[in-house]
Parts: structure tokens; C-alpha cells; sequence
């Protein structure tokens, strides 16, 4: 089986067959992977903040928010006739990466988990809550999530299998698994 490796850079977002892995590398910004178990098809978007916040005219949809990341994701279950309850969804990222959001983190959250306080002023602690939120919104069934914390993320999303492989080089984050 010859492998085709796709990088997602910030933005970008990748729907592909059994035949692809797709990685890309995380700080405060959010990847969401979706597979389809029976066709052995997913995807991967990597999205930079919640939503543009302002309505701006644009010609398409631009990944770097996660709203319209999702509705690229959308526009591709669309294409393969499939459901988003058919899919295995997991969610990665949200880190703190600077010293300054660290510290203010560890004052509102001794642990330095993910935020689960109403005070959610940060980029990293916006991007979880949109990632969940976004993805239950859409119909996916969240089976694993990665969030919050302090470090980035390496991850590697094989269609083959629906495994995400991801090295962690940072502490504190929250780690939940569902069935």
C-alpha cells in the first residue's frame, strides 16, 4: 500500500481515503479527526480560533476558524453520502504556549487542565470550548479528546485504521476516552 502524507499547516483542513496519513503539530490551536469506520475514510482540520467574530465577506470557507472548519468537514460527509453520527470524532489541542497565559492559568486552575470555569478569556481555553461544542453541534460523537495544559502536540491521524497517534511534549492536560 503506498501512503500518502499529508501536513496540515494552521487553516487547513484534509478528507481522505484508507490510503492517507495526515499530521500536523499543535499549540493552542485545535485539531479535530473524523473517521468513518465501515468506508475507512476521515478527516482532519486544524483551526486557529472559534469563529471570525465579525461578519466578513469571504469568498469560501476558511479553516482557521473552527466553525467554518467543521462546515468544510460538513461539505465532505455531504460528498460521501454519510452521516456525522457514523463517525469516530476525537479532539487535540488547546495548549498554553507562552509563560504569561501559563501563569494566569495555574492561578485560575491550580492543576493547569483545561479551564472549566465561566471565566474563559484566552485563545486556548476558547478553542476547547468551541472544538466541543462545535462538534456535538454538527452530530459527531466525541469518543476521545487531548485539551488544555501546557505544550503542543505532534499528531498522526492514519485513515487505514482510524488510529491518532500523538506525542504530548508538555503537562497537565485533560485526557477523557468514551465509547
Amino acid at each position: 500500500m503506498a501512503i500518502m502524507e499529508i501536513f496540515l499547516q494552521p487553516g487547513d483542513w484534509y478528507f481522505g481515503d484508507k490510503d492517507t496519513r495526515i499530521r500536523t503539530l499543535l499549540g493552542s490551536c485545535i485539531a479535530i479527526t473524523i473517521w468513518h469506520p465501515r468506508l475507512r475514510v476521515g478527516g482532519m482540520c486544524h483551526f486557529l480560533l472559534p469563529g471570525r467574530g465579525v461578519c466578513t465577506p469571504s469568498v469560501g470557507l476558511d479553516g482557521r476558524y473552527g466553525d467554518e472548519a467543521i462546515a468544510a468537514l460538513m461539505q465532505e460527509l455531504r460528498r460521501q453520502r454519510t452521516h456525522p453520527g457514523e463517525y469516530v470524532c476525537k479532539i487535540f489541542g488547546g495548549g498554553n504556549m507562552f509563560q504569561t497565559l501559563a501563569a494566569r492559568s495555574a492561578l485560575r486552575e491550580p492543576s493547569g487542565r483545561a479551564s472549566t470555569s465561566p471565566d474563559c478569556s484566552d485563545v486556548p481555553c476558547k478553542n476547547v470550548r468551541a472544538a466541543k461544542t462545535l462538534a456535538t453541534q454538527a452530530g459527531f460523537h466525541v469518543t476521545a479528546s487531548h485539551l488544555g495544559g501546557h505544550g503542543h502536540r505532534n499528531l498522526y491521524f492514519e485513515i487505514w485504521t482510524g488510529d491518532v497517534y500523538m506525542k504530548f511534549t508538555g503537562h497537565g492536560a485533560l485526557v477523557q476516552k468514551t465509547d
